[in-house]
């Protein structure tokens, strides 16, 4: 599977560089995973962090870039880490179960999948039991995710845009939602309907997560219908209000967090589809949420 980093086309943008011998693509990430931070992380949703918290690998870079990324501190293209190989990966994984984790949560792994499929067969290997959550913008290769059948337990995923406007204004990529839906529809097929176990605690299942924008609410309400036309009971939707401005030079609408009446409008519509899943509170908003990057 490490062949995939020869000619890469791990994401939609498709950028066809070798990045085994050092060529980089929009992501600026090589052949080898870096990371900033491993932990235990409090703040997912309850059945993902639980009493002891989630298993957190926060990988650097990303394929998607969006302008008002909350972890921006590590996702650009000059980010860096410490480097891992897939077998040390996967004894770091090792060491978070024995810290107590519910799982082990995979932060922005698309652009490192190869290694992080050889990183979780070898973690089952050495004999980890917990969960795989592959937490992911949704901007993946459909193709790709079915790779990950057998492998992830739990898919984390963004719905961030109907809109081609929006989706290409704040991430540059105007076809966001064309390559969300399909993959989706994969996951889903490799999860099935959400399973727990006895303390309540995710075990097998996809959340669809989608962050309200400040000035977008209406984008946020065709998300709301087409998950509900698409995926129904099968997924968790988790709608959430944490949008917290993360730089000065962001256009004037993302200067602010969202409004209660927005909110509100976003609630209703979630509650009038019969959305399963959880409605994130104002206590979310605010720099002091975003974990703290090395």
């Amino acid at each position: 599977m490490l062949n995939l980093y020869k000619n890469c086309n791990l994401c939609p943008r498709q950028c066809g560089v070798n990045r085994l011998k050092g060529e980089l693509g929009f992501c600026g990430a090589d052949a080898t995973a870096e990371i900033n931070r491993i932990g235990l992380h409090f703040m997912e949703e309850p059945i993902i962090s639980g009493t002891k918290g989630s298993g957190t690998v926060f990988f650097t870079h990303c394929s998607l870039g969006c302008i008002f990324c909350q972890n921006s501190d590590i996702s650009r293209r000059v980010s860096s880490g410490k480097k891992y190989s897939a077998n040390e990966l996967a004894k770091q994984y090792i060491e978070l179960e024995k810290m107590g984790a519910h799982n082990i949560n995979l932060v922005t792994p698309t652009h490192y999948m190869p290694t992080v499929a050889q990183s979780c067969v070898l973690a089952r290997e050495m004999g980890l039991k917990i969960p795989f959550v592959y937490n992911t913008s949704g901007f993946e290769m459909p193709e790709h995710i079915k790779k990950l059948d057998g492998i992830i337990d739990i898919f984390l995923t963004d719905l961030k845009y109907f809109s081609p406007y929006l989706a290409n204004r704040y991430s540059g990529s105007e076809d966001y939602f064309d390559y969300c839906l399909p993959a989706i529809s994969e996951m889903i097929k490799i999860t099935g309907s959400p399973t727990f176990n006895d303390d309540g605690i995710l075990k097998k299942g996809t959340i669809i997560r989608h962050l309200i924008l400040p000035g977008a609410v209406n984008d946020t309400l065709n998300i709301l219908r087409q998950t509900q036309k698409h995926f129904s009971d099968r997924v968790l939707v988790s709608l959430m209000r944490q949008y917290t401005p993360m730089s000065t030079d962001l256009p004037d609408e993302l200067n602010r967090t969202v409004t209660d009446e927005e909110y509100a409008k976003a609630v209703d519509e979630f509650n009038a589809l019969g959305l399963s899943g959880f409605l994130q509170q104002s206590d979310s908003v605010g720099k002091d949420k975003i974990p703290k990057f090395e």
